[in-house]
C-alpha cells in the first residue's frame, strides 16, 4: 500500500509553534529543495498566513504564494480555507468567497482544504462549488471531537454528504490533537468502509502525545495520505515528525514515494532557524512540550496560549485552572461545538469571563451573542434553552444558511477603494482584514514612493 505526506512547515507547523511569524525570506532557498522531494503536497498558505503576512512580516499574501508557485513547479500546493468565514472570523458573502477561492487558484493553489468549524455542510457547499469550477481539488475537512453528539454514524454521514457535494478527498482535521490510536482506527475504518475508493487524510496534532500513534493506527486502517513536519519543527503543538514516520512506515512494508536524502536536507536547512527562534523567545519550550490535560477540556494549543494570554493580561493567570474546568461546561451550553478558529476562542474567552466575573454568562460576548443567533452556522447538539432564552429573549434563532442574509460585497468594496488597491487581490485582503490591509497598503505606498526618490537621486 502507498502512504502519502504533506508536509505542513511552511503552514500549520509554522502557525502552531512560532505564530505564523517566518518570513518567506527565511525560507525562499529551500524552496526548490521541497519541491524535489515527492510531497503529496506543500501546505504553504491559508489559516493564519493570510493575517500574519499584513499584520507583522509586511508581506504581501498573494506574492508569498506566487513566490512558492514559482519555486515548486512540481509539487501540489495547499491551503486550508475555513468555508464562508474564508481565513477570517465572520461569514462573507458568496460573491468575495468565489472570488478568494478562484484568485487563491490563479494565483497558485492546487488543493483546497475545506471545513466548518460547526460541521455545518452549509458553511462549505460555495467554497466546494468555485474550487472544482476553478480546477482545483476540493478537499472537504471534518473538524473532529468528541462529544455525545459527535459519533461514528455521524461522522460517516458528514463524509458522504461532503462527496455528494464533489469534495475530491475527505480529511479528518483533529486541531486539539485529541484523537486515540482506537478512535482513529474506528473512524478511518468506518469511512473507508461506507467510501472506498475516497481518498482519505488524517490531521493531527502532537499537542496530548497521541498523534504518533494515531497516524500509524490510521494507515494501518487505510488512510492514504498523513500530514507531517519535517522534524524541527515537529511535535509539542505542530505535527508528527516526517522523517519518523517516514522510517516507521517503509520499515513495515508501506510504499512511500519520498525521497528520504532530502527529508535530510530540509530538515537541516530548517533546524537553525528553529533554533534562532527558540534563543529570541518566540518558540517556547512549552510549545513543543506534551499537555495531556487537552484529552479532558478538549483545548487545541493555540487557544491554551490565547486563554493565558488573557488571565495574565488581567493578572488572573492563577485561575486558569477555572477557566479549564469551565471550558467543557460553556461548550456543552453552545451544543459542543469542535473547539477549532473561531469557535475556540469564543468559547475560551466566554469560559474566562464566566469566571472572572464570578457568574455565568454575567457578561456575553459579540461573538457568542451571533453564535446563539445562528450567523454561525447549526450548532451540532442542543443549546441550553435557558441560555439562549437570556441571549436572544423572545428573537428566534434563524435557521437559514446565514450567507443567504448577506449582501454581494467585492464590487462595493472595489468601487470604494479606488486606485488604493492595485488589483482584485488587494480587494480581498482588504475585506478579509480592513485595518490591516489599510496599514499595509499605506507602508507599501511609502516604501514605493522612497525607492522612487532614491532611483531619481541615483540618476
Amino acid at each position: 500500500m502507498k502512504v502519502n505526506f504533506t508536509e505542513t512547515v511552511l503552514r500549520d507547523a509554522n502557525q502552531s509553534l512560532i505564530a505564523t511569524r517566518m518570513p518567506i525570506e527565511k525560507f525562499r532557498e529551500i524552496l526548490p529543495v521541497l519541491d524535489k522531494a515527492g510531497y503529496y503536497s506543500l501546505e504553504c498558505w491559508g489559516g493564519a498566513t493570510f493575517d500574519s503576512c499584513l499584520r507583522y512580516l509586511n508581506e504581501d499574501p498573494w506574492e508569498r504564494l506566487r513566490t512558492i508557485r514559482a519555486a515548486c513547479p512540481n509539487t501540489k500546493l495547499q491551503m486550508l480555507l475555513r468555508g464562508q468565514n474564508l481565513l477570517g472570523y465572520k461569514h462573507y458573502p458568496d460573491d468575495v468567497v468565489r472570488k478568494f477561492v478562484e484568485l487563491s487558484v490563479k494565483n497558485g493553489i492546487d488543493i483546497i482544504r475545506i471545513f466548518d468549524a460547526l460541521n455545518d455542510l452549509r458553511n462549505i457547499q460555495v467554497a466546494v462549488d468555485q474550487t472544482l469550477k476553478s480546477g482545483a481539488i476540493a478537499s472537504g475537512a471534518i473538524s473532529y471531537t468528541t462529544s455525545p453528539v459527535h459519533t461514528l454514524e455521524n461522522y460517516v454521514k458528514l463524509c458522504k454528504e461532503m462527496k455528494e457535494m464533489g469534495c475530491q478527498t475527505i480529511c479528518i482535521k483533529d486541531m486539539a490533537g485529541v484523537i486515540t490510536p482506537k478512535e482513529t482506527y474506528d473512524l478511518v475504518s468506518a469511512i473507508k468502509n461506507a467510501l472506498p475508493d475516497m481518498p482519505l487524510i488524517l490531521h493531527t496534532h502532537c499537542t496530548t502525545g497521541m498523534a504518533f500513534m494515531s497516524v500509524i493506527k490510521a494507515v494501518e486502517a487505510g488512510c492514504d495520505i498523513i500530514d507531517t513536519a519535517t522534524s524541527c519543527f515537529s511535535g509539542g503543538t505542530s505535527q508528527p515528525a516526517t522523517e519518523t514516520v517516514y522510517d516507521a512506515l517503509e520499515q513495515m512494508g508501506y510504499q512511500i514515494p519520498i525521497n528520504r536524502k532530502v527529508l535530510k536536507e530540509v530538515n537541516d536547512f530548517f533546524k537553525p532557524i528553529r533554533d534562532e527562534y527558540l534563543a529570541s523567545g518566540l518558540l517556547k519550550p512549552k510549545a513543543m512540550a506534551t499537555d495531556t490535560d487537552a484529552l479532558t477540556y478538549k483545548v487545541p494549543g493555540g487557544m491554551l496560549s490565547n486563554l493565558m494570554a488573557q488571565l495574565e493580561a488581567m493578572n488572573a493567570l492563577d485561575r486558569l485552572d477555572e477557566a479549564l474546568i469551565e471550558t467543557p461546561k460553556v461548550r456543552e451550553d453552545l451544543g459542543y461545538p469542535p473547539l477549532v478558529t473561531p469557535m475556540s476562542q469564543m468559547v475560551g474567552v466566554q469560559a474566562a469571563t464566566n469566571v472572572l466575573t464570578g457568574e455565568r454568562y454575567k457578561n456575553v460576548s459579540k461573538e457568542v451573542k451571533a453564535y446563539l443567533h445562528g450567523e454561525y452556522g447549526k450548532a451540532p447538539g442542543k443549546v441550553n434553552p435557558e441560555l439562549q432564552k437570556k441571549v436572544l429573549g423572545d428573537e428566534k434563532p434563524i435557521t437559514c444558511r446565514y450567507a443567504d442574509l448577506l449582501e454581494p460585497e467585492f464590487e462595493k468594496t472595489k468601487a470604494k477603494l479606488g486606485d488604493i488597491a492595485k488589483c482584485d487581490e488587494d480587494v480581498l485582503s482588504y475585506i478579509a482584514f480592513p485595518q490591516v490591509a489599510e496599514k499595509f497598503f499605506e507602508a507599501r505606498r511609502e516604501k514605493e514612493e522612497n525607492v522612487a526618490k532614491y532611483t531619481i537621486v541615483e540618476a
